[in-house]
């Protein structure tokens, strides 16, 4: 029997259970469901990262305004939501290096960011290498920014326990279940499900992460634009490696205007250590293994062709780049040693296990660039959200009120109660933080 729905959320990784999440407590009368096709939310990009919860000073407050300002709204929603549940939010801290005299200027530009993107001189620190060989003595580099407000959580535990929430408000969470179809009929969402049943929605949430186009593409929502995937790996460091630095490093990005990541430094919330990630160009959101990518190749190939990516592809720079990144793919020291510049003691032949690859999905406009910030899309029976990456993870809980508040002010979908108290939030609290 086919079921109908208020709203219909797509996606359940952390933004979209975020989302469900202030809903389930701004409506109380009206049906809502999320849809995921992974055994559990939060399965892919979600949880298939460092687990940092990111302070913005990567972020160019006028490019990437969105993503700067829920990232440090994000940190303090985390921190007492983890407290809340008993979550592990360890405040570890982050450190940038820089190895020689490009990237300290780099990192000058970073702490600007940081303070206009809200951070204090308490938060954020430029020294040099002598200050910091009395901190980190095994760290090796010409400047470092130390970056105290950064944390690490496991996003996977965090985002269940989001849901968790949600479905005692009485969201209808669909696991394990696709949508292989959408259409409108009769002023409604029609939603086939797994290729066997339908479900009606009045309303729409596109928050499908790595299917977010796929999905927009299919209710002929954006369809000058695409996306490329890339599938980021780690390398596991023994236990002896546990304590060789205090805090996570990252090293300045030598192309910031191509999501290729220097590999970082990695301490994770249980104490463990990687090495990680790269960006290897894949063919699907879901390309962890040869047969996916070789089942997706020739689609993906003809849709890049027919868009604006079409020009990134053909470009020298992002060929180089690309064959790379697939080197550090093949070659298990090419990657390390990347962070053996700025961490010598590090022994390659001590490196054997590899950690768990995650995969982002970064849009390119119609010119073939690649889209810095998220794109919002809406009309009167739906709300799309693409290109949410990194620092998507640590934004969501304000990104998502945020989005709420939005739909219900410009009489999009209707909220109840725009003063709920939301957990340990009153919703209407949260929005005067977060104007853009």
């Amino acid at each position: 029997m086919s079921q109908d729905y208020d709203l219909v959320i797509i996606g359940g990784g952390i933004l979209g259970t975020s989302i469900a999440y202030f809903l389930s407590f701004l409506n109380k009368t009206k049906k809502i469901a999320v849809i995921e096709q992974a055994h559990k939310v939060a399965f892919h990009a979600s949880s298939r990262n460092t687990g940092k919860v990111h302070a913005p000073y990567l972020y160019n407050p006028e490019t990437k305004k969105i993503f700067a300002k829920t990232s440090f709204h994000g940190y303090e929603m985390l921190e007492t939501y983890s407290k809340l549940k008993n979550l592990s939010f360890k405040k570890d801290g982050v450190l940038e290096v820089s190895l020689d005299e490009n990237g300290t200027k780099i990192l000058e530009k970073y702490l600007k960011w940081g303070k206009q993107n809200g951070l204090q001189d308490t938060d954020i620190k430029l020294i040099d290498k002598n200050e910091l060989k009395k901190i980190e003595p095994e760290i090796k580099c010409e400047s470092a920014l130390y970056v105290y407000k950064d944390a690490s959580t496991d996003y996977s535990k965090l985002t269940s326990m989001v849901m968790n929430d949600s479905v005692n408000n009485g969201i209808n969470f669909m696991l394990d279940t696709k949508v292989t179809n959408i259409k409108k009929i009769d002023g409604k969402w029609k939603i086939t499900l797994n290729n066997n049943y339908e479900i009606f929605a009045n309303f729409l949430i596109n928050a499908a992460g790595g299917e977010a186009i796929d999905i927009a593409h299919k209710t002929g929502v954006a369809e000058k634009l695409t996306d490329v995937h890339f599938r980021g790996e780690y390398w596991k460091t023994p236990k002896e490696y546990n304590n060789l630095t205090k805090t996570s490093v990252y090293s300045v990005p030598e192309y910031p205007d191509y999501p290729f990541l220097d590999p970082h430094w990695i301490i994770r919330v249980d104490g463990n250590c990687e090495i990680g990630p790269n960006a290897l160009p894949v063919f699907s959101p879901y390309g962890y293994n040869k047969s996916e990518n070789i089942k997706q190749f020739i689609p993906k190939m003809l849709e890049m062709l027919r868009s604006g990516a079409r020009k990134t592809i053909l470009d020298k720079q992002f060929q180089e780049l690309a064959i790379n990144e697939i080197r550090t793919a093949m070659s298990k020291s090419t990657m390390i040693n990347r962070v053996k510049q700025f961490l010598p003691k590090i022994n390659i032949e001590k490196i054997t296990e590899r950690g768990i690859a995650g995969i982002r999905s970064s849009v390119i406009n119609e010119d073939g660039k690649f889209v810095p910030d998220v794109i919002l899309q809406e009309d009167s029976m739906a709300f799309h959200i693409l290109n949410y990456n990194s620092p998507g993870a640590t934004g969501a809980l304000p990104f998502s009120a945020y989005i709420v508040n939005h739909l219900s002010n410009h009489g999009i979908f209707q909220n109840e109660n725009l003063d709920a108290q939301c957990g340990p939030w009153k919703f209407s609290k949260i929005i005067e933080n977060i104007t853009f």
